[in-house]
């Protein structure tokens, strides 16, 4: 396994490529930017100072945030400077959302916040050597200044005209919510970001999602206005199944980057059940595998889609870049060994859990039978549905075939649980109260 995940474990560039804009137009990360030709030039050259934005609006970040975060660690290893922005004052009002004014959090929340999301940024880049990267905070440059200061400096180079025609505001003023002039006012904090760090370290690129392209100009042409010189954007493609659903962060279930909020586990078998149709281009945004490789892989997904050898792969990857070689390797295990390829009672409690409740599952008493346990977890409708599915040799508890139906659940297993199966494929977990 080690070779297999080699790559995630120290991440390069891939060197057939003539440049770094070249491999990132390829992989598919370019939906939008500024002068294309004038951006290849720029990152063929010496070293540039660049900058991407995560704002506190979370505990965590999510996948969305990966692709920022991996194409920040791409420029970096093509030589390029990173600051990794954590917004501690665009936290406070967060970007305008297409449909309803957000809730604020209180101060204290978003600083919490700020140093989760610098932990999280910091993990994906190197603070080493002539191009280390350096971390910026916001709220530095915000707090000291006064609204009226605000206004004079920066707020008087905007044109309302100019900033109700962007895509975010739009989109608000045409709904029944409207927008609030705190939520306005944000891409006029976004922009003045761009402009002192441009002050600061000479920063000449700022990357983000396509979505904030209205965010990322308006510092670009504040720049023009300010200092009469080009500054650069470049906006990824917001991610989408292929069925046209949001990516990686359905209501209420987001794939989060803190395992507290999303476990190994889950995230393993989130990119293992990554559809045929979509799995190259998962490979190509969120892996450091090269050309060669994605693209043996690309074959491996047309003559033998069954072996599901890409799946696996860029399970393997991801999950090592975001978690580690040790909890990859976990849930790795979980998964073999909850679909037979494996032995259970080998399994550490912590992942064995985490993988259980990804699952159907039920909290019973100790000594409750399998045919109420069965039903509990809802493998089956009905006591009767149980008994025969028992007697036709179909249920297995911890990896044991259930012969008698006056098994009761022991909680064998690491952490005193239990795992049902019944067929070849259904499973759920099984929780003894406490």
């Amino acid at each position: 396994m080690s070779e297999t995940i080699v790559s995630a474990l120290a991440p390069a560039n891939d060197p057939t490529f003539e440049n770094v804009w070249d491999e990132i137009v390829w992989r598919g990360l370019v939906h939008v930017s500024t002068d294309q030709e004038a951006l290849r030039a720029l990152l063929s050259g010496g070293p540039i100072t660049y900058y991407c934005g995560f704002d506190p609006t979370a505990p965590s970040l999510h996948l969305g945030n990966l692709v920022q975060l991996l194409l920040l660690r791409r420029l970096q290893l093509a030589g390029h400077k990173p600051l990794g922005l954590v917004g501690g004052s665009t936290g406070l009002i967060g970007d305008p959302r297409p449909s309803s004014e957000r809730t604020l959090n209180t101060k204290d929340t978003v600083a919490e916040w700020v140093g989760y999301l610098r932990a999280q940024v910091e993990r994906f880049l190197s603070f080493e050597g002539d191009n280390a990267a350096r971390m910026v905070n916001n709220l530095d440059w915000t707090a000291p200044m006064s609204a009226i200061d605000f206004l004079r400096e920066i707020g008087k180079h905007y044109r309302v005209g100019t900033m109700l025609k962007k895509d975010a505001v739009a989109a608000r003023l045409n709904s029944d919510a409207g927008i609030s002039y705190t939520e306005f006012s944000y891409q006029i904090l976004q922009g003045m970001d761009f402009l002192e760090l441009h002050r600061q370290y000479d920063c000449v690129l700022q990357t983000g999602g396509s979505d904030q392209w209205g965010n990322l100009t308006s510092g670009t042409d504040l720049i023009h206005r300010v200092e009469g010189v080009s500054a650069h954007a470049i906006g990824t493609p917001l991610i989408t199944n292929t069925d046209g659903t949001k990516f990686g962060k359905s209501e209420g279930n987001a794939i989060w980057l803190d395992a507290a909020m999303c476990s190994p586990y889950r995230m393993y078998q989130f990119w293992l059940n990554t559809d045929d149709a979509d799995v190259i281009a998962r490979l190509k945004v969120f892996t450091f595998l090269t050309r060669a490789e994605i693209e043996e892989y690309e074959r491996a997904v047309a003559d033998e889609p069954f072996r599901r050898a890409a799946q696996k792969r860029l399970a393997l990857e991801v999950t090592t870049l975001v978690h580690g070689r040790e909890a990859t390797g976990a849930a790795a295990a979980a998964s073999d060994a909850l679909f037979g390829r494996g032995e259970l009672a080998s399994l550490d409690a912590q992942t064995l859990r985490a993988a259980l409740e990804e699952l159907p599952n039920a909290t019973v008493t100790a000594g409750t039978s399998v045919v109420q346990a069965l039903v509990d977890t809802g493998l089956v409708t009905s006591l009767g549905e149980a008994r025969r599915a028992i007697a036709q040799g179909g249920v297995v508890l911890d990896g044991a075939k259930v012969d008698d139906d006056a098994t009761s659940i022991a909680g064998s297993l690491p952490g005193g649980v239990s795992v049902l199966r019944r067929g070849k494929k259904t499973l759920a977990g099984v929780f003894l109260a406490s």
